[in-house]
């Protein structure tokens, strides 16, 4: 399942433009059992009965979410505002226990990943024509605010080549970024850095708009199958001096 956070991602926080790092997911600083950072929530989705679990856990000597899905869908979100050419790097580590038997990334009903972290752009009603800003007030009036703009998915697949960019299967909205693929990396840690101002270039063509959020989520409602994956500190990274 992908969704665009529609009606979820409002702007609660500005990065200050000096900073270096905006830590916006300090996992690593809460207990084991405790309470999720100062602006993360749960995200639920109507006519999805079934919820992943997240939890805070102790793994490889830190504090991380863990995941757990089975036949499920939910996320966690955190709604922010970051300038992207102030912060143009995205860097976070995660892990998973295993990959989908029938996920593709291609599909409808394969349209599940052991994790995935989802950055939103928030609505320019310059970059739309007349018809699609018909539909962004339209979206206004019924949940109070506008839904982003884009989206780009990080997702680890079953079994799409790393480097794969394509929409996804449900909206032209929203780009799937294929950043680890298959098994053979399975229970072991791995760190990313990302710029999002070239992905989403690369993307959608044009420069990307205001970051408007950030989710993580693991999900497998459409394939309904079993997954579990953990999350580590998610960063905004200044360009390097």
């Amino acid at each position: 399942m992908t969704i665009l956070l529609g009606g979820v991602l409002l702007a609660v926080a500005t990065a200050p433009a000096d900073d270096t790092a905006l830590t916006v997911g300090a996992f690593s600083a809460q207990p084991p059992g405790g309470a999720l950072p100062d602006g993360w929530r749960p995200l639920h989705f109507r006519n999805i009965d079934r919820h992943t679990r997240y939890a805070l856990v102790r793994d490889g000597g830190q504090v991380v979410v863990q995941a757990s899905a089975e036949a499920s869908a939910s996320g966690l979100v955190r709604e922010m505002t970051i300038d992207p050419r102030e912060h143009p790097r995205l860097a976070w580590r995660w892990k998973i226990g295993n990959v989908l038997e029938k996920g593709d990334v291609s599909r409808k009903d394969g349209d599940d990943y052991p994790a995935r972290v989802y950055v939103t752009f928030a609505y320019d009603p310059t970059r739309v024509g007349a018809w699609e800003r018909a539909k962004y007030e339209a979206a206004k009036f019924f949940y109070g605010h506008y839904p982003p703009l884009r989206s780009i998915n990080y997702i680890w697949e079953s079994r799409a080549p790393v480097g794969t960019v394509v929409p996804n299967a449900y909206t032209e909205r929203v780009r799937m970024i294929v950043l680890r693929s298959g098994a053979g990396e399975a229970n072991r840690w791995v760190g990313e850095e990302r710029d999002l101002v070239a992905d989403y270039r690369a993307a959608f063509g044009e420069e990307p708009p205001t970051i408007s959020g950030i989710a993580i989520m693991t999900d497998t409602d459409n394939t309904g199958e079993r997954a579990t994956a953990w999350y580590g500190d998610i960063r905004f990274l200044s360009r390097a001096p």
